[in-house]
């Protein structure tokens, strides 16, 4: 029999391996493909989307795709997406944060938060925010406590960064180039922190990213705020207040200044009391959370910042009280110093002193209102300024006038003026709320034209804009507004928990408000502008250890460490907040670590703008040079009263000069971010 035709048993031919290896290869291809196209997760736009979803806890494929993808991108430690106004980090006793966070991103780009328009936009018509930077919101979770590992409660910083580079499209769209750095990090970013304490780095990122990115590094920097711990949107935000109008009433109380006070006595009496009431309220509500606020646990907060951005160094801008961050985390992280610039310089030394934070602050203050309001007033002229306008005499004299705003003043402290506006109905004018508001406006000469023409007024009798300009700046809270769904006071009592933690350890006079009532009376002899306002900042200190016997962690070192690179010091001769002293101690103080520019102008910290000034910063921001001189003098562009005005007379820019009521609303504003306690309230 023959055998079976059957291949079994038959050994295979190599052609027949090669042809079933070839079928596997192409059937195992398929059966990817299909995977792939099934399994969106295998790429890496389907990772982003299996993460987002697994973020916001579901598929979101009904969601409107934004034509920039979606956000926080997953390897984003700030959770960054672009801000709107829900864009608030989500609540400590949140248990999923991530995923509510998640949940914020709008992904229609016309609600969100971009920079001004270049001229790079205009060659891109069909896509309108090409060229054009895009402000980010994010957070940050670090420690609560430094000092101790097994306290697992943490702060939530609230972060803002505007990204100089805008953000790139996800799709390629026809006719549109798209910039190669578009949605990239620059190479360095400018970390800001605008003063206070109290003040809030996110709404001064808002106010002021765009133009300190241009000023410092040509726009190539992004530029990155924070609300440091206890202040506005950074949880636990620390205010012991339920509501605004509470904080208020009591205000008018307790704020009334030495010179209008019948009994100075009895008045420090009333303004002690209601300082332990609210430290007792700050206990009750807040528990040992001011233990964890003072300046050593921010520097600590910004040097996680720094590693979080990936940067070995940190660049910086910081202003006022944020030179006091920045003197205390440079010399606690010596090894992180890159391009740091301390600007309107306090020095943290005097900050460790009983009332330090108050009386050595008023050496500017008298002679910036003698020297630059008025003497810059007179110089400008009638034209320019209206109290250099005679009032019966063909010429006015710094001395007359002078005598004339004494005089002013000083019948206002005998009897308020009376006021009225059809929006708020009757008013006072009172000595307390004008020197306030007199004392806020030294802090940018911008405001000084608009001051002028209010007190030549209310000099005639006039008390119109006297009543407007107060107005504006007496209540927190704002009666012709809608009340919220859920009020969040604002955090104003932060600023006295930290000035006093920071000097927690200075024994208080065995005589108690003896020694306070003769600091008060010295610092307003001294400086009747700015002496009861800082008397108010440091005056509650007298209870902190009552409640809070040791904060976590003060700075007690030296300001001398060797550090990787120098700081560039800016300190202002006629600065009404940060004498130039200051600087000239920190300077001799950090020799080789730091140099000085001297900027000869007006206002807190270098905004009355020199070209000079600016030049130097920016070569510091962009290349790390530093002058060779310890100490280098430079001098504003232009005099106040003068600003914008060319050299024939003519006014080249106008912008709130024509509406004084518009220029001091943007005065409050402002004056608002750098320093909430210096708003009048009476």
């Amino acid at each position: 029999m023959e055998k079976s035709s059957s291949l079994a048993g038959r050994p295979v031919e190599p052609q027949s391996k090669q042809s079933r290896a070839k079928a596997l290869v192409i059937m195992g291809l398929v059966g990817l493909a299909v995977l792939y196209n099934h399994l969106p997760s295998l790429s890496y736009e389907g990772f982003q989307q299996q993460y987002y979803d697994r973020l916001v806890g579901g598929a979101m494929s009904t969601c409107v795709e934004s034509p920039y993808g979606r956000f926080p991108l997953p390897d984003d430690p700030f959770r960054f997406i672009p801000c709107t106004n829900a864009a608030l980090p989500p609540a400590l006793d949140d248990p999923q944060p991530e995923r509510s966070w998640a949940r914020l991103f709008d992904p229609n780009p016309q609600h969100w938060s971009w920079g001004n328009a270049t001229k790079e936009q205009s060659l891109h018509e069909s896509d309108p925010y090409a060229g054009r930077g895009i402000y980010l919101c994010g957070y940050l979770d670090v420690p609560l406590d430094y000092t101790n590992e097994s306290d697992s409660r943490i702060v939530r910083l609230a972060i803002t960064k505007y990204q100089v580079s805008g953000l790139a499209q996800a799709k390629t769209v026809p006719g549109v180039r798209t910039r190669s750095s578009a949605g990239s990090k620059s190479e360095r970013t400018i970390v800001i922190e605008p003063g206070g304490p109290g003040g809030s780095g996110t709404s001064y990122t808002w106010r002021a990213a765009e133009a300190i990115t241009k000023r410092l590094s040509d726009g190539k920097f992004d530029v990155l705020g924070w609300d440091p711990r206890g202040v506005n949107a950074t949880l636990p935000a620390i205010s012991c207040f339920p509501y605004d109008a509470d904080r208020d009433r009591w205000s008018m109380l307790t704020g009334q200044y030495r010179e209008v006070s019948g009994s100075p006595e009895a008045q420090l009496q009333v303004a002690d009391a209601m300082n332990n009431a609210t430290f007792r309220a700050c206990w009750e509500k807040h528990g040992d959370l001011p233990r964890f606020v003072g300046t050593a646990f921010v520097a600590r907060d910004m040097e996680e910042i720094r590693k979080t951005l990936g940067e070995d160094e940190m660049t910086g801008y910081l202003v006022s009280y944020g030179t006091g961050i920045g003197q205390t985390w440079a010399n606690m992280f010596p090894d992180s110093v890159g391009r740091v610039i301390l600007d309107g310089t306090e020095y943290v030394r005097d900050h460790r002193l009983l009332g330090g934070f108050g009386w050595t602050a008023l050496d500017n203050a008298t002679d910036a209102w003698r020297d630059g309001f008025l003497g810059e007033c007179l110089s400008a002229g009638p034209e320019y300024c209206a109290l250099a306008r005679p009032r019966g005499s063909e010429h006015v004299s710094l001395q007359e006038l002078e005598i004339r705003m004494e005089k002013l003043v000083v019948s206002i402290s005998q009897r308020p003026v009376a006021g009225y506006l059809e929006s708020s109905g009757p008013s006072l004018i009172t000595y307390s709320a004008l020197v306030a508001a007199i004392y806020g406006a030294l802090y940018n000469a911008n405001t000084w034209p608009a001051l002028a023409q209010m007190l030549y007024e209310l000099e005639a009798g006039n008390s119109t804009l006297a009543a407007a300009f107060l107005d504006d700046s007496d209540w927190e809270y704002d009666p012709t507004l809608p009340s919220p769904p859920s009020p969040k006071p604002s955090t104003d009592e932060l600023g006295a928990l930290v000035i006093c933690a920071d000097s927690y350890d200075a024994p208080l006079p065995p005589d108690g408000l003896v020694w306070w009532q003769s600091l008060w009376a010295n610092m307003t002899a001294q400086a009747w502008i700015s002496g009861n306002s800082r008397f108010f900042n440091v005056f509650p200190c007298q209870h902190f250890i009552t409640y809070w016997p040791r904060p976590a962690e003060v700075y007690r070192g030296d300001l001398d460490h060797t550090l990787k690179n120098p700081i560039l010091l800016i300190a202002e001769t006629y600065d009404p907040a940060t004498p130039l002293r200051n600087g000239r101690r920190l300077l001799n103080e950090m020799g080789k670590n730091a140099r000085l520019v001297v900027h000869h102008g007006y206002g807190h910290s270098s905004r009355d703008k020199s070209t000079c000034t600016d030049s130097i910063a920016k070569a510091y921001i962009l290349n790390g040079t530093v002058p060779d001189e310890q100490e280098t003098p430079c001098f504003a562009d232009e005099k106040p009263y003068l600003y914008g005005v060319n050299a024939t007379g003519f006014r080249v820019e106008r912008t709130t000069a024509h509406d004084p009521i518009q220029a001091w609303r943007e005065h409050i504003r402002e004056l608002a971010l750098w320093n909430p306690r210096l708003l009048p309230r009476m």
